[in-house]
């Protein structure tokens, strides 16, 4: 018996003749439509031979199954529309579809780099959660999704977080295409310590979780690295002058990589009376020096007058008492115990 197998083909296959098929031949060949002819008739016999049997069936062949596509994180400039990269270009021009935070600052990055009939869709915090699935069915359907923000690394203080935990949740494939950063650009620029940092992102606005963000960054001891609004970054660095001390260092960058990028060191005493003397005009970086732990041990006179001068400063207990934690070193049993005793006492 001779078989035609699809998958190699139909290239012939010499089988065993099974027994009672010893005077029969069976011959199929798959025709369009996937339509089986299949013969069957005498030993001897052949196709197109007069009185040859012959009957045909319909066969359903099995659907195609799509290959996963890829999610691609590309970074964008954050500021000078040359440092787009020749490898950024040419993903944006060959992908489906460029998922972006804006799509009208996306076009003009598209339009400066030559691309043009990729379609957009907008992803920003306000539809991430219900957009990563939506980005993750296209990849699994096997899709190049293009994910770009603003400025900058998706998921770096930006959209770009949830989309990849969907994507990895689901097994899908992802991949990066490095770009400028704007949090490394600063720190580099500043001449401190590199090799240990932290990134704080932007703090919260208001309330208990500022305070704690604040003085957790007053006791860290490597170098912080922060991003503030213009309409906030004055405020942020009095908040900083107060739970950091006046001697501090902090290096403070804006605009950069453009014409009028502008950067500025030195105490945080000095840093906000700078900043009030310069116009607010677009995203700041801050770079905070870290804390130097102290070279002596802590009394309990020292803590309470510590507790003392951050409570007249306006800070709640558990605000205050991190923040003692954080700059003095010592346990938050301890901080917290001496300022029970000082409930009765006043706040001058």
């Amino acid at each position: 018996m001779v078989r035609f197998d699809m998958a190699d083909n139909l290239r012939p296959t010499e089988l065993p003749r099974p027994a009672g098929l010893a005077s029969e031949v069976c011959e199929a060949k798959v025709v369009a439509g996937g339509v089986v002819d299949e013969i069957i008739g005498g030993a001897g016999q052949r196709r197109g031979d007069p009185g040859h049997p012959r009957r045909r069936r319909s066969v359903t062949p099995p659907p195609e199954r799509p290959s996963p596509g890829l999610l691609v994180l590309v970074g964008t400039p954050i500021g000078n529309l040359g440092d787009l990269s020749p490898r950024a270009r040419d993903c944006l021009a060959e992908a489906d579809v460029i998922c972006c935070e804006d799509t009208r600052h996306t076009r003009k990055l598209l339009t400066h780099a030559g691309i043009s009939g990729v379609p957009l869709v907008a992803l920003h915090e306000h539809n991430e959660a219900e957009m990563a699935d939506r980005v993750a069915a296209q990849v699994a359907g096997g899709a190049t999704v293009a994910l770009v923000t603003d400025a900058g690394m998706p998921g770096v203080s930006d959209p770009g977080e949830r989309v990849v935990a969907a994507a990895t949740a689901a097994g899908l494939a992802v991949t990066v295409i490095p770009g400028p950063s704007a949090a490394l650009a600063a720190l580099v620029g500043s001449g401190m310590p590199g090799d240990r940092f932290c990134f704080e992102g932007f703090l919260p606005r208001k309330g208990r979780e500022r305070g704690e963000r604040l003085a957790e960054i007053a006791g860290e001891a490597r170098t912080v690295v922060i991003f503030e609004s213009p309409h906030r970054v004055v405020q942020t660095l009095d908040d900083l002058h107060q739970v950091c001390g006046p001697d501090r260092l902090v290096a403070v960058a804006r605009e950069l990589t453009k014409i009028h990028e502008e950067r500025w060191q030195g105490t945080l005493a000095a840093a906000a009376q700078w900043v009030r003397r310069t116009p607010p005009r677009g995203e700041w970086v801050l770079i905070v020096a870290g804390a130097t732990p102290p070279a002596f041990d802590v009394d309990d006179t020292a803590v309470r007058d510590a507790l003392l001068q951050r409570l007249a400063a306006g800070d709640d207990r558990r605000t205050a008492v991190a923040a003692v934690v954080a700059a003095l070193k010592v346990p938050k049993r301890r901080a917290y115990q001496l300022s029970l005793e000082l409930r009765d006492r006043p706040v001058t």
